[in-house]
């Protein structure tokens, strides 16, 4: 099968068991309660569908290395279901925390019902993705389930470990590209490095292939990252839907922006002068490209790409699953600029 093929098979089934664990509070005392989740999940209110639900890669990714070793990926949705439900939980905080008041086009959760609501509600994901990783116990064996729940954990504090530090980064001038990495490395590489990890680990691969698995998803992280930090400066909106001007009117410590602050120059005498505004971007942005901060972090994110396809062709996926997730690897990796 293709990556399509796959895609057309496999997500249906992981709605389905997405909405069978979120359903563990669709009660009559907690109705709203589950409509929240069930909202912002993409499953209901206005602009319901896929495109509010979002793409569901992590989970994908996982079933497709469980299959790539011949493994049943039935056997592993309850962990699929997790790992996007961890995903989730982290959206609903950081719309918090970032007051994004919109999220795939719609209100976000805490826009719609209040910050307080949104914090629970986003609690609720993650302690249903400990339940759905623990569901793992009624297809596995004991010691597997336990390995699995650890991982999944390790991660989450991980994720936890990075958002600390790109909050803790917003009011700091003396960042280096050194600073960059673990925050990256917490915020994004750890889910995306977790996933093919656990899939393999439910496929009953080899250690030496769960690691290639793990190194293949944390670079794979980087590389995406990176590329998000380009497209946040540069990107064509109308193609990316991101917005070319938010980074830097943000002040995110982006890649980019770190590599030109290193540099001391022109760019950065005007980013310690104060915040920057929406007429200033495209000046800015030419700036930036000028002293050689595209050039870097388009290098870098070749080299984390080059990384990640190196320990993808060491963990050697068989079969047709293993052909879709290099497939899906290269769409990540060469996403619209």
């Amino acid at each position: 099968m293709s990556l399509e093929q796959y895609t057309k098979t496999l997500l249906p089934e992981i709605e389905k068991e997405l909405q069978a664990q979120v359903s563990r509070l669709d009660e009559s005392h907690t109705r709203l309660f589950h409509e929240m989740l069930s909202y912002h999940m993409g499953w209901t209110g206005e602009g319901a569908g896929r495109e509010a639900a979002g793409k569901r890669i992590r989970p994908l990714m996982l079933l497709l290395a469980t299959a790539s070793f011949e493994g049943d990926w039935r056997l592993a949705l309850p962990a699929a279901a997790a790992v996007e439900l961890v995903h989730n939980f982290s959206l609903v905080h950081d719309d918090v925390q970032d007051n994004s008041a919109k999220r795939r086009g719609r209100p976000t959760v805490w826009k719609k019902w209040g910050i307080p609501m949104a914090i629970n509600a986003g609690d609720a994901l993650f302690v249903i993705s400990n339940q759905a990783i623990m569901d793992l116990s009624k297809l596995h064996p004991a010691q597997t389930v336990v390995r699995a729940s650890t991982i999944l954990f390790d991660t989450c504090l991980d994720l936890t470990r990075g958002q600390f530090m790109d909050m803790s980064y917003e009011e700091r001038m003396d960042l280096t590209i050194d600073d960059y990495w673990p925050m990256v490395g917490g915020k994004t590489s750890a889910l995306l490095s977790a996933c093919p990890l656990l899939g393999a680990l439910l496929g009953n691969a080899s250690l030496e292939a769960q690691e290639s698995y793990r190194n293949f998803g944390f670079h794979l992280g980087q590389a995406f990252q990176i590329q998000d930090d380009i497209l946040g400066i540069w990107g064509d909106e109308a193609h990316t839907g991101k917005s070319a001007t938010s980074d830097l009117v943000e002040g995110k410590n982006s890649l980019p922006i770190l590599y030109a602050l290193g540099k001391g120059g022109r760019f950065a005498s005007r980013w310690n002068q104060g915040p920057i505004e929406a007429r200033e971007v495209r000046s800015l942005a030419a700036q930036l490209e000028a002293e050689g901060a595209r050039a870097f972090a388009d290098e870098m994110s070749l080299k984390e790409t080059e990384k990640a396809l190196g320990f993808l062709e060491e963990a050697n996926p068989g079969g047709s699953a293993g052909d879709a997730m290099l497939e899906l690897a290269n769409i990540l990796l060469q996403r619209n600029q």
